[in-house]
């Protein structure tokens, strides 16, 4: 074969994988950004809206595993698995919040390892339910998420594997930095309750005498 036709094979299996590349780029757009919409729906208490969102990323998810299907070198890329994450975190969250079971990687259609990066996104997103919480007074709810937390954190921690199978080492102390400040957050709530609970019987003592 001359070296010409040799060129010619390899540009247009190139031309081809960079259109496939092209359109999984933007799917993966469509799920990040609906991932995201789904969390914010969340944390609105639209849980409807949440689970047709979710609906949809799951529809993205199933169409980009197909369309990469003969492209691993794609399908196991960093905005990939960066996608998956966001779907997993979302999944997670919603499953949280409507008291609903935890799906697993593979009703999920998602790779082992995303998944397990997934989780650590998801502590994230369970320290912004916890800050709402504070935010309207709910200490008692707010420590009920802590406490959750926790035990992800700790179920997370149990995964350990080289970086080159699984990069979970940035997302365990990502989350303990994150456990650190919830608990900060909550001492500080709860001995702020006490306080104003003290200075209420207080006034309530001076009142009656």
């Amino acid at each position: 074969m001359e070296l010409r036709e040799i060129i010619r094979e390899i540009r247009e299996v190139l031309d081809e994988k960079d259109g496939i590349r092209e359109e999984a780029l933007k799917l993966t757009r469509e799920i990040v950004r609906l991932s995201g919409d789904t969390i914010k729906a969340l944390h609105r208490g639209e849980v409807e809206k949440a689970g047709e969102r979710l609906k949809a990323v799951r529809g993205k998810v199933d169409e980009l595993r197909g369309k990469l299907e003969n492209h691993p070198d794609i399908y196991f890329t960093g905005y990939v698995q960066s996608a998956h994450q966001e779907f997993v975190e979302a999944s997670l969250f919603f499953a949280y919040m409507s008291g609903g079971e935890f799906p697993s990687p593979s009703e999920l259609g998602v790779p082992h390892a995303d998944y397990a990066l997934g989780i650590g996104d998801f502590i994230g997103e369970l320290r912004r339910r916890f800050l709402l919480l504070l935010l309207d007074g709910d200490v008692a709810g707010a420590e009920n998420v802590y406490r959750f937390m926790e035990d992800v954190y700790e179920e997370l921690m149990t995964l350990e594997y080289p970086k080159g199978l699984v990069n979970v080492r940035q997302k365990q102390d990502q989350a303990r930095h994150i456990l650190e400040r919830t608990l900060e957050d909550l001492t500080r709530a709860k001995l702020n309750r006490k306080l104003e609970e003290r200075l209420e019987a207080v006034m309530r003592d001076n009142a009656i005498t």
